[in-house]
């Protein structure tokens, strides 16, 4: 491999830019979009009531919320028979942050050619 690449490689590898991607993976679903924008209008919910809003089955509606979850955009809180499920304000602030310095580091980078 040449040193060009392994550079690329590196960098491409770092923690911070896995959790990014991570986040966009998870946003990758017109769906899952579609929960956050509810999520946003609610201080936190059950999955129940995530299903009466979209024409998507339980069982679908909880895996999106599971990805959601796992990439750190929702919080997850177990309630006794029901769990609530609530928009990470701050995560999604990080990757709009994360997005803003991506978009004028690659503009800045065209600029300077």
């Amino acid at each position: 491999m040449n040193k060009t690449l392994e550079a690329d490689v590196g960098r491409c590898a770092r923690p911070a830019h896995d959790e990014v991607a991570a986040r966009f993976a998870a946003l990758s679903h017109p769906a899952r979009i579609e929960i956050l924008q509810y999520l946003s209008g609610n201080r936190s919910c059950c999955c129940k009531e995530v299903v009466e809003q979209f024409d998507l089955a339980q069982s679908t509606v909880s895996q999106h919320l599971k990805i959601l979850v796992e990439a750190g955009l929702v919080k997850f809180s177990p309630e006794k028979q029901r769990s609530r499920y609530e928009l990470d304000r701050t995560a999604l602030s990080e990757l709009s942050t994360s997005v803003e310095r991506l978009v004028q580091s690659c503009c800045a980078a065209r600029e300077e050619q």
